[in-house]
């Protein structure tokens, strides 16, 4: 049940990238941020209640990880291609594998790691065929961005682990979405008082809305799998991550990306290398 729970997430985390590229045309990082988890925290609100105190400082870290993850991923999503965000970001599982051996004290098997090499493979050749879609400079900070993204998710899926444990699934997405909303709102703000060409007027534009209700299903269903007796994080966060794959077609079919052939056989190679690893989970 919980490999069901985390194939649905991770089709709706997919669909929720590319959203999220097409709300950026409009407004800025955070402002699109901002509104989404707002309207998220709105969705799932009938599900706040108090809770020890404890538990609500480990989610407010939880909510500082995120929104780091979020900001920074937003950010390299304004500077690189969708199609080769979505490579980046399907690094994720490997690091997760990788930081559960040395933190959990999880060993892997022959298979797993020649998932671990493939997904390497994959993420060289992908400096090689992304060199063409900015320039230096642009394509540098995108992928600065991204790796303080990746980092700060894996940090997050890792905690998930211990803090799921004495926690139910919508109390921990109630709590930490509330928290994550007054972080990007005091950040929000900072950004106005200290950047005269951040105060642009906000723009609402119904695509932000589509962002708040897919990461809203998409959390919730991934929350569910995490608690299932059985579940194991390295596989959920291997699976979520072929999101990668509906992030991908979505670039091409949507966008128009281009590199699209050489990038195609990187995707084939990353998933190849997801593939051995969930196979051989």
């Amino acid at each position: 049940m919980w490999t069901f729970l985390a194939v649905c997430s991770a089709i709706l985390l997919g669909l929720y990238d590319a959203a999220k590229k097409q709300a950026l045309k409009k407004n800025g990082v955070l402002a699109v941020l901002l509104v989404a988890t707002a309207l998220s925290t709105l969705f799932v609100s009938p599900f706040l209640r108090f809770g020890p105190g404890e538990d609500h400082l480990k989610l407010v870290f939880k909510a500082v990880l995120v929104t780091s993850s979020w900001v920074s991923g937003m950010v390299g999503l304004k500077l690189l291609p969708l199609t080769t965000v979505s490579m980046i970001k399907g690094s994720r599982p490997m690091f997760v594998v990788l930081f559960s051996i040395i933190l959990f004290g999880e060993t892997l098997s022959w298979m797993q790691w020649a998932g671990v090499v493939t997904v390497l493979a994959a993420l060289f050749l992908l400096g090689r065929t992304s060199r063409g879609d900015a320039t230096v400079e642009v394509r540098k900070a995108g992928f600065i961005w991204m790796a303080v993204s990746v980092i700060t998710g894996v940090a997050s899926a890792l905690y998930d682990k211990h803090i799921m444990a004495g926690m139910e699934p919508l109390f921990v997405q109630s709590w930490t979405n509330l928290y994550i909303t007054v972080i990007l709102a005091l950040c929000f703000l900072w950004q106005h008082a200290n950047d005269r060409a951040q105060r642009s007027s906000f723009k609402w534009d119904w695509w932000i809305l589509v962002v708040a209700v897919l990461i809203t299903g998409a959390d919730a269903l991934y929350f569910f799998a995490l608690k299932q007796p059985g579940a194991m994080l390295s596989v959920i966060s291997v699976i979520r991550r072929a999101a990668v794959i509906v992030t991908f077609l979505c670039g091409v079919i949507f966008f128009k990306e281009g590199n699209v052939r050489a990038k195609g056989l990187n995707m084939l190679l990353m998933a190849a290398g997801v593939a051995l690893l969930v196979i051989g989970s």
